[in-house]
């Protein structure tokens, strides 16, 4: 009998304990669960290996546990699944793999405990526990990975040219957990990366970029992306972002490297929300200035246009990377489109007709674009910073105060261009466009209140003007 950890005594494992005993096979909980467990992480996920057949297991248990869970089985991959309470409990028998050079999909036979851990990403994921009679509580940890958890250290348990070739998805996963637990991939680990790096390539754009996902929610998701970079993943994966690193030097006058500046805002935004295309909209939002990069001659760099052109790149990166092409997609290419307004406003005067335009065109993200523009403040001069903030704050007090007076937000015009053809008899055509627009521009510059009386008295005189002759 091995030792007694604490999560052993609730109910879930005495219930696969007896199933396995019931069965006379051994079984062990493994992988990343145990891992958490010891890093005292919070896991609903929970991986069970037997000796034996998985499915055999997981039905075993379902019905020991009634209708309060779950079964889903996967004959083809012989895996199931038990969800019971807020538990995912998968089962699958221990195994070993072997790869084809051209593919991440192993060819699978029965294996050994041993085969098993062997086959494991890294030591930290390799560790198991024992749930059967003859090892209830045993740790299992053949390649020190608990020395590893100790160390903060992402080592493979084979020779990581063989582990990272045999799955070149692990390299991504690699950096993931290095991103999110703040620790260190072993150097003949890292360097492996470099040397493998090409053959991400044989991996789906949906797997990537499941993991990129990860990476960006990470705590401080700059780590994960310097590592991108310094290995050569990104150049491959994400070569846009790869072309804002460098700095460019013209009669002593540059810029800043916008790949560290995005990494900067990225970990700032991190900082204020989980929210994932908010950091999304951070890692996107001076996509553009390479492209948009000029020199003025007593001037230095400026790169116009480039929150613009920026938001048109938007499509064309959720593409490639395999994002949604929804309204996620539409809320990140607004954000980029807009991130410089409330930064303008926060350098000048802050006038009601500004913010109020500013309003109209955010709508419900302006608390988003807002807190995005707070995060693109990287000056390392503290006045500025100061003086930044102070008026992002009154930016902020404009919005609350003419949002609660005007109701910009998400406007409506109180007289629609239907409105408009019904009230002066007009058929369609570009009059009820210079209106609308005549209307929408008075309102949003505070010469019209945002209301169907005033609306229809500006409009009375704005018609005299365009009616056809």
């Amino acid at each position: 009998m091995g030792q007694m950890y604490p999560f052993l005594n609730e109910d879930i494992f005495k219930q696969i304990k007896e199933c396995a005993d019931a069965q006379n096979v051994d079984a062990y909980a493994i992988g990343g669960y145990v891992r958490d467990i010891f890093l005292k992480r919070n896991s609903k996920d929970i991986d069970i290996v037997t000796i034996g057949k998985g499915i055999d297991l997981a039905t075993s248990l379902h019905k020991k546990l009634g209708d309060g869970s779950h079964l889903s089985t996967f004959k083809n991959f012989g895996t199931a699944q038990v969800k019971y309470n807020d538990l995912e409990i998968e089962f699958v028998g221990a195994r070993k793999e072997s790869y084809s050079r051209d593919s991440r999909k192993p060819i699978v036979e029965d294996g050994t405990l041993e085969d098993d851990q062997n086959r494991r990403d890294f030591t930290i994921n390799a560790l198991a526990i024992g749930l059967s009679k003859n090892n209830f509580g045993k740790l299992l940890d053949p390649f020190n990975g608990m020395q590893d958890l100790e160390n903060k250290i992402i080592r493979t348990p084979l020779e990581p040219e063989i582990t990272y070739s045999d799955d070149p998805l692990r390299m991504m996963r690699a950096i993931r957990f290095s991103s999110q637990l703040g620790f260190e991939i072993e150097e003949k680990s890292r360097m492996a990366i470099i040397w493998q790096k090409e053959r991400i390539k044989i991996v789906s754009k949906e797997r990537i970029t499941d993991e990129l996902n990860k990476i960006i929610l990470s705590p401080v998701p700059s780590i994960g992306f310097k590592l991108l970079f310094d290995t050569g993943l990104l150049h491959i994966i994400f070569p846009e972002m790869v072309k804002l690193q460098g700095v460019e030097v013209i009669n002593g006058l540059s810029h800043k490297d916008n790949f560290y500046h995005t990494l900067e805002v990225l970990d700032n935004t991190a900082k204020k929300s989980d929210n994932l295309w908010l950091r999304w909209a951070a890692i996107l939002h001076d996509i553009a200035k390479p492209a948009t990069k000029r020199f003025e001659e007593g001037h230095g760099f400026t790169f116009h246009g480039h929150e613009d052109k920026g938001a048109r790149m938007v499509p064309k990166i959720f593409t490639n990377l395999k994002l949604p092409l929804n309204e996620k997609m539409k809320y990140v290419q607004k954000l980029v489109e807009l991130h410089l307004r409330p930064i303008v406003l926060a350098k000048t005067e802050v006038t009601d007709s500004a913010v109020r335009r500013l309003l109209f065109d955010a709508g419900e993200e302006i608390d988003d674009l807002m807190l995005l523009c707070e995060s693109d403040i990287t000056t390392k001069n503290p006045n500025k910073v100061k003086r930044y903030m102070l008026n992002f704050e009154i930016v902020r007090k404009k919005l609350v105060e003419l949002e609660e007076k005007d109701k910009i937000r998400n406007w409506q015009p109180p007289i629609s261009g239907e409105d408009i053809m019904k009230l002066y008899n007009l058929a369609p055509g570009k009059e009820i466009g210079i209106l609308k627009n005549s209307l929408k521009d008075a309102i949003l510059d505070g010469e019209v209140e945002n209301n169907y009386d005033s609306a229809k008295k500006f409009l009375d005189k704005k018609f005299e003007e365009v009616k056809p002759k």
